[in-house]
């Protein structure tokens, strides 16, 4: 799936983005750095589209556009484009939203509710290429009633129904007259937001301006641009050089500026993880003894220490540690022993080389990570390096999604994901087997009955205590036979000029820089003067 994908996406999709040479900066008026009412940040990836009907901006902070809901900086529920949080009854099959009233689209044209069906409707068509529509599967229908309530009726109880609805607001009398695939919405789109378009230059940056009809008030930073600089080094530099006000940095890169009497720096606790895709399109590493032993054979506390310098944690599942959700007993010690017994007892037996074959077949695989990102470059080769030392040799090799993406059913892939507001945001689509081939859905291909009926128990169950068991099955399953080898949970770390005042960040999903960040809220930023 591309939203919030395994393979670096989340509010929507992100694809790698071409990076802006180091003497690049901002034009005029697009937001300028130094500016008292401007700010320019940058970030790693840009999104594929900016249409919510096709995926952008599902889970929130998507500036041009506002959900009937949005989250506080504790990731609680409120209300945004609808005036309340919603009244469900029917044992959680419905969900009635009472709409905010007198707000526009920055057209000036009214938003009603027609708009939220539309939006939802077009969404769950067969024809628009969303490939996160599986996340609505619980919707039965949408209804209007009057301009200024919508009621939602769900096949079953989903219990976290309410949490989808952060997803934007599209505006009918605009996008329902175009292709929602091809038409012009998806580069130049209207909505309710605090920010409008100004201008995307594809490869290099985003421009925005204040929406001052915004409902919520209009926003202080009049001008916000958000420059596309895939390259870590470059991003660091031109931050150096005054071109950015802000930036998410790896942890080797932000650390210098802890120090720095002009800058503060943001660890952002996150569910975001990097994980090895283990396809069971390969022989070797779709062998269930090969991914066991991989499982105890890598040391997730050397990556977390060397590689994050401690900005973040061990990674055993898509479930970080310190979540209510993880199932204690689950995590996986390193023990590079046990893992070379798995080895022989299966029948891998070393060569000369070192490297283990079994039936004539080498147990050797390619791993791709994403060009230009020094963390999966560095995880990458981590994992290589300990694998390599018990028996496995793999192949680390660099290239962008054109390339990796036809690879993924045989090549396995050093890949990102994870969402904080439920855990059937991420699972599902992460190790659901019918999804295997949609797309960066399932990229392991991991077909399992007792994890794929788990999800399902877990989707359509209300009641907490059920869904909790069901992902223990999930995450016990998962060690058995670890169709992904999880190797860390990472914080995000951003570094932004002190003159924006003392920022806050959420709990944050993989998709990072975009919608995420100190930023998330930048339409409430009091600069100094």
């Amino acid at each position: 799936m591309r939203a919030r994908s395994i393979r670096g996406a989340g509010a929507v999709a992100m694809a790698a983005a071409t990076a802006v040479a180091a003497s690049a900066c901002s034009a005029p008026g697009d937001g300028d750095s130094g500016a008292k009412d401007s700010a320019v940040v940058g970030i790693a990836y840009e999104p594929e589209t900016l249409s919510p009907l096709l995926g952008y901006g599902k889970d929130g902070n998507s500036k041009i556009f506002d959900g009937l809901l949005t989250h506080d900086a504790d990731m609680k529920l409120k209300p945004a484009l609808a005036a309340e949080l919603p009244k469900v009854a029917d044992g959680g099959k419905t969900y009635t939203y009472k709409l905010r009233k007198g707000v526009k689209f920055s057209d000036g044209k009214p938003f009603s509710a027609k708009d939220v069906v539309f939006t939802y409707e077009t969404i769950l068509d067969k024809k628009t290429n969303n490939a996160s529509k599986t996340e609505l599967d619980a919707v039965k229908s949408v209804e209007a009633k009057g301009e200024d309530t919508v009621v939602f009726h769900l096949k079953y109880p989903y219990a976290p129904f309410a949490e989808r609805t952060v997803l934007p607001i599209a505006p009918e009398h605009v996008a329902g007259k175009q292709d929602v695939n091809t038409g012009a919405f998806t580069t130049k789109p209207i909505g309710t937001g605090p920010y409008e378009l100004v201008k995307w230059s594809k490869g290099e940056k985003l421009t925005f301006k204040a929406n001052p009809g915004y409902w919520g008030g209009a926003p202080k930073v009049k001008n916000f641009t958000m420059a596309i600089i895939k390259d870590d080094d470059i991003r660091a530099t031109r931050l150096d050089a005054g071109e950015l006000d802000g930036a998410i940095l790896p942890p080797n890169l932000a650390k210098k500026y802890k120090s720095d009497s002009g800058k503060n720096t943001y660890a952002a606790k996150t569910f975001d993880y990097r994980v090895v895709t283990l396809p069971s399109g390969n022989k070797v590493a779709g062998d269930t003894d090969i991914r066991r032993a991989l499982d105890v054979g890598v040391n997730r506390k050397a990556m977390v220490d060397s590689i994050l310098y401690g900005e973040g944690k061990e990674a055993y599942g898509p479930v970080p540690t310190d979540s209510p959700w993880f199932t204690k007993g689950t995590e996986r010690k390193f023990d590079a022993d046990k893992a070379k017994k798995i080895l022989d007892d299966a029948g891998w037996k070393p060569g000369k080389d070192g490297i283990r074959a079994k039936d004539g077949v080498q147990a050797k695989f390619p791993l791709w990570y994403l060009s230009g990102d020094k963390l999966r470059q560095d995880h990458a080769l981590a994992y290589a390096s300990d694998a390599k030392k018990i028996g496995v040799k793999v192949e680390v090799q660099s290239g962008t999604w054109e390339v990796i993406e036809p690879r993924m059913p045989k090549d396995a892939v050093l890949a990102g994901g994870g969402s904080p507001a439920d855990p059937d945001f991420d699972q599902y689509t992460l190790l659901k087997s019918s999804l295997a081939g949609d797309g960066f859905n399932n990229m392991a291909h991991y077909d399992n009955a007792k994890v794929d009926k788990a999800l399902e128990d877990a989707r359509k169950s209300g009641d907490h205590a059920e869904r909790q068991a069901a992902y223990d099955t999930i995450q016990r399953e998962l060690v058995k036979n670890p169709g992904y080898t999880f190797l860390t949970h990472i914080d995000h770390l951003y570094v932004v000029d002190k003159k924006f005042g003392d920022l806050s960040t959420q709990v944050e999903p993989h998709d990072h820089g975009l919608a995420s960040g100190p930023w998330w809220n930048v339409e409430d930023w009091q600069p100094k003067k």
